[in-house]
């Protein structure tokens, strides 16, 4: 690999490093949150919710905006918008403005995630699972330092807010060294991007919907309400916030190797299985077994590391070329996402209609079933057929 593919690697890593804390980063922050701006947890919720169904809607137009502009300059401009508008939110000084500037968060990320696997087919597409990796790494990094260290900067600075506006300043910094490595990059094929639609009449490109959707709600439920759940079960929100933690650290382990085995040996498929079936486990431990929380964390993490670079790569797998790619991706992230986004706020729901955290496990438990379902019904038949976009208008 030549020194330019390295840069652009670590340009990946960085930038995927601030795809996470808007959202994981305020997890653990909710109780102080809710304190502090007055709102239910249905409302507090939202902080979860809008990003996450950003992150769908703006993921569908994100190939014809990278065909306009290219990935570099596209992708820097998000990460910036999410640095920038994280100040601000942090900034608000009440619960109406903490939400509609939590939109500005949830555009940057709406297009920086879609925009990835581009980049990937772009650059790496003879060993996509890798590539991939490295920014999911970046990811799963991003998601720990900031579910570990939210509490402590919160409790040291004595206000949640403090928490939020470090990691947006360092987001912020993130954009500079982005633009930096990837200055060497030769102009994007931007013509191939913009001539073709969304696949919407492909039974494959749904069942990846499927797949990331049911993902998305329990990733996003488990980083939004774990921590409160276990509050509520009487430990103190460090604790429970080290939960969270857990989970996201113990995700880096699987997050570099799994992908860099699938490459070699074996097929996606079978590790999508059983990474999906011991995730779905995890999820009823949590749920029915609390007192092993710390095995279930480390369990749900390592798989969690392990499934989200693989579900990731298979839009690589099925796009023939980087325009078909970036239409699958588009669209199984834009809808996988909107699926995923109801999870926070209906979750929230679920425990002020309950009062008890108990249902809102149970449902990330169901969300972990259907997850495996879909998985164990992809066939190596059906990822070999591909999926060719139709072409635009």
């Amino acid at each position: 690999m030549r020194r330019a593919g390295f840069a652009l690697l670590a340009g990946l890593f960085l930038a995927g490093l601030a795809l996470r804390p808007p959202i994981v980063g305020i997890g653990p922050l909710i109780p102080e949150i809710q304190d502090d701006l007055d709102v239910s947890h249905a409302v507090a919720g939202l902080l979860g919710t809008i990003p996450v169904l950003c992150m769908g809607v703006f993921a569908l137009p994100a190939p014809a905006l990278s065909g306009r502009y290219g990935s570099r300059l596209t992708i820097a401009a998000c990460v910036a918008l999410i640095g920038l508008f994280g100040i601000a939110r942090a900034a608000a000084p009440g619960a109406a403005a903490v939400i509609a500037l939590t939109f500005g968060v949830g555009l940057g990320l709406g297009f920086a995630q879609a925009l990835m696997p581009v980049a990937v087919k772009e650059r790496f597409a003879q060993r996509p699972a890798f590539a991939t990796g490295i920014y999911v790494l970046g990811i799963n990094i991003g998601s720990a330092i900031s579910s570990a260290l939210a509490v402590p900067i919160a409790h040291a600075a004595g206000d949640w807010r403090w928490s939020v506006a470090s990691f947006s300043i360092a987001t912020c910094v993130l954009v500079v060294a982005w633009w930096w490595l990837t200055r060497g990059e030769a102009p994007h094929r931007r013509a191939d991007v913009t001539r073709v639609r969304l696949p919407w009449r492909s039974g494959l490109a749904w069942r990846l919907v499927g797949i990331f959707g049911s993902m998305a709600c329990l990733f996003y439920g488990l980083n939004n309400w774990l921590p409160d759940a276990y509050v509520e079960r009487g430990w103190s929100e460090g604790k429970a916030g080290a939960l969270l933690a857990v989970l996201n650290i113990a995700a880096l382990v699987t997050t570099m190797i799994i992908p860099w085995l699938a490459d070699r040996r074996g097929s996606r498929r079978v590790y999508l299985v059983l990474f999906s079936a011991a995730l779905a486990a995890s999820c009823a431990g949590f749920a029915a077994l609390p007192g092993g929380a710390w095995v279930w964390a480390t369990t749900a993490g390592l798989c969690t590391g392990a499934m989200f670079p693989l579900v990731m790569t298979l839009p690589v797998d099925i796009g023939r070329r980087p325009a078909d790619v970036g239409a699958v991706a588009g669209m199984m992230l834009g809808i996988g996402y909107t699926i995923g986004a109801v999870a926070p706020l209906a979750l929230g729901a679920a425990r002020d209609a309950t009062g008890t955290f108990t249902t809102t496990l149970w449902l990330i438990v169901g969300a972990g079933g259907v997850l495996f379902t879909l998985c164990a019904a992809m066939s190596a038949e059906r990822i070999g057929r591909g999926v060719t976009a139709p072409a635009a208008p």
